[in-house]
C-alpha cells in the first residue's frame, strides 16, 4: 500500500510511520508492505518536514529516515491499496489510474476512521506546530481503523 499527499513531507510520511507501527503492534506488520509518496515532485529526496518529525517523535514514532518521492502511476500494478490523504489527491490518483481496476485501489484515509470526522486530512505545511499534532490525531485514528479493517484478512492469509 502507498499513502499519498502533495509533497510527501508532512501527511503521507506521518501515515506511513503510524500505520507501520500500528500494524506491527497488531502482529501483522510483516505481512503488509507500506510506503508513501507525493503527487508532486517539489520535495523529492528531502527528509520529512522537521515539524512532522517532531510531532511523530513526541508520540514515540520515528520519522527521521524518511525521504520524499513522487508517486509513479506504474506502481498501481504492484499495489493493492493507494490511500489518498485528501480529495485533491484522490482526484489526481483516479486520473492516473487509467483502469477501473486501478481506480478501485484508491481510497481516502479518513474513510477508515471510526465514528466519522472530516473527509480530508488538512495540509499543515503553512500552519503552526499545533496543526501538525491535530493532523497526527486524525492520522492515528484513521490508521488504527485501517489496521482493524485489514487485520482479519492478513491474519487469515498467514494461517493458510
Amino acid at each position: 500500500m502507498c499513502f499519498v499527499c502533495s509533497g510527501n513531507i508532512c501527511r503521507s510520511p506521518m501515515a506511513e510511520v503510524v500505520f507501520r507501527d500500528l500494524a506491527a503492534k497488531a502482529g501483522v506488520g510483516a505481512r503488509v508492505a507500506s510506503s508513501s509518496a507525493g503527487t508532486g515532485d517539489w520535495h523529492v529526496g528531502e527528509p520529512a518536514d522537521h515539524r512532522t518529525v517532531e510531532a511523530l517523535h513526541r508520540r514515540g514514532y520515528d520519522g527521521k529516515t524518511h525521504r520524499a518521492r513522487q508517486f509513479d502511476p506504474d506502481w498501481f500494478d504492484a499495489l493493492d491499496l493507494v490511500v489518498a490523504l485528501d480529495h485533491s489527491h484522490k482526484r489526481i490518483l483516479d486520473h492516473w489510474a487509467l483502469t477501473p481496476e486501478n481506480e478501485a485501489k484508491v481510497a481516502l484515509l479518513m474513510d477508515f476512521a471510526p465514528h466519522g470526522g472530516p473527509a480530508d486530512v488538512p495540509d499543515p505545511y503553512y500552519s503552526d506546530d499545533a496543526m501538525f499534532d491535530t493532523v497526527l490525531d486524525l492520522v492515528e485514528r484513521a490508521c488504527a481503523g485501517l489496521v482493524r479493517q485489514l487485520e482479519p484478512a492478513l491474519k487469515h492469509e498467514h494461517k493458510r
